[in-house]
């Protein structure tokens, strides 16, 4: 994380935070994309029953791709690609997500492409000590779903030249990306919820003093003023006591607070940085872009998600294209729109639609071979031309089917 340090200074006033903030947001010269992708995972058999990460781990095979493995709270596995220009690293953490799916088969499990859990219930299996803390300050039923039952698609940009630049294209597209790969619209026993990305609808409704976006910057302001003034404004989660010890902080304060009257001793440059991983946006700063905001797709299928969003945030001329065209309808949608309604909203699906027309323009500058465009253009013609984002399949009875759409839909 950008800022931490290991001396534990001790923060003088808000002009710390501020050039923190500043820090997380200075220009990087670089194009390159890292991916997390979060998976959750079921036997093949018994859909209903939790899958111990000691059986996961078991059954995992060496990655060819170089990719680290790492498990969520609720057993959701996490493959994150190391970073590289597109093409490679899109390779690399396709290899490794072929080896794994291969490997989970043979012990009779299963990556479900889906971003919100259709059929268990929220339970969690790491118990480490910041874990229990976020439990508690985050409180039920959203902090166990989100903690145990949700599962993304992380894309990291790098912040180039222009950071700013980068930052205000991330938001302005962020809704229409949302409801293009929606794909979580099932909860409780496999029901329709309610969303399209009932992923999104579960951030949403946790502490938006953490969630919610940072506020817009135009384009003559710092965008780093307004992370700074974020991170201030943002409840205290956690306390760390001990090199293993959290406290959760439960009475409101915020990290302002902190600052201004203190938790027995005055925050440190090491609290801010941690402060700072506790907190989610959509999209969020740390010497890099992390965009947040997209639903795990099918294991196949997330190679376009990732290709359309580097596209659209790093290349000038799709870029330009996505924004104008966002612009053009007039007052944007809402999140919360995106979310519920994903692209059976006529604008978002507008606005879709010119933003895959720019990003399949983009992809052959951005070094992308006729297979990635292609998965690309397949994509368009299902889901954004139709109108209907990946959730809508996942709602789709199909009679004869052998098992869930979900669980093993095709891409």
């Amino acid at each position: 994380m950008i800022g931490l340090t290991a001396e534990g200074t001790p923060l003088r006033d808000a002009s710390d935070v501020a050039a923190f903030a500043r820090r997380c947001l200075h220009p990087a010269p670089g194009d390159r994309v890292g991916v997390e992708l979060e998976f959750l995972v079921f036997d093949r058999t018994e859909t209903a029953a939790h899958v111990p990460v000691a059986r996961v781990e078991r059954a995992l095979p060496a990655l060819p791709g170089g990719s680290r493995v790492t498990f969520e709270p609720g057993g959701q596995l996490e493959l994150s690609g190391p970073p590289g220009p597109l093409p490679g690293t899109l390779a690399r953490l396709a290899a490794d997500v072929s080896a794994v799916r291969d490997a989970l088969r043979a012990a009779g499990l299963v990556l479900a492409g889906v971003g919100l859990d259709p059929l268990r219930p929220a339970r969690r299996q790491l118990r480490q000590p910041r874990y229990d803390a976020m439990a508690e300050f985050l409180g039920v039923p959203y902090g166990p779903l989100m903690m145990c039952s949700t599962a993304s698609i992380q894309v990291n940009l790098d912040l180039g030249e222009r950071p700013a630049l980068r930052w205000r294209r991330a938001h302005a597209l962020g809704p229409v990306l949302l409801a293009a790969f929606a794909n979580s619209p099932l909860s409780g026993g496999g029901a329709p919820s309610g969303w399209m990305s009932g992923r999104q609808a579960v951030w949403d409704r946790l502490d938006r003093t953490r969630t919610a976006p940072v506020p817009a910057a135009g384009p003559a302001d710092n965008p780093a003023d307004a992370w700074a003034e974020y991170l201030l404004d943002a409840r205290l989660m956690l306390v760390r006591e001990g090199q293993e010890r959290y406290r959760a902080v439960l009475d409101g304060s915020t990290f302002r607070d902190w600052l201004d009257a203190g938790h027995g001793r005055r925050p440190t440059a090491e609290d801010l940085a941690y402060h700072a991983t506790t907190v989610f946006p959509p999209v969020r700063p740390r010497g890099w872009l992390e965009i947040r905001y997209l639903d795990a797709q099918h294991p196949a299928a997330w190679p376009a998600c990732v290709a359309v969003t580097y596209a659209l945030v790093v290349d000038d001329r799709a870029a330009e294209a996505a924004v104008a065209a966002v612009e053009r309808l007039g007052p944007y949608p809402e999140w919360e729109v995106a979310a519920r309604c994903g692209l059976s909203d006529p604008r978002l699906r507008e606005a879709a639609e010119a933003c895959f027309r720019a990003a399949l323009e983009a992809l052959p500058r951005l070094g992308a071979g006729p297979g990635l465009a292609g998965e690309v253009a397949a994509f368009a013609d299902r889901h954004v031309t139709t109108g209907r984002s990946p959730a809508a399949d996942l709602m789709d009875p199909t009679p004869g089917r052998p098992v869930p759409a979900w669980l093993n839909g095709r891409p």
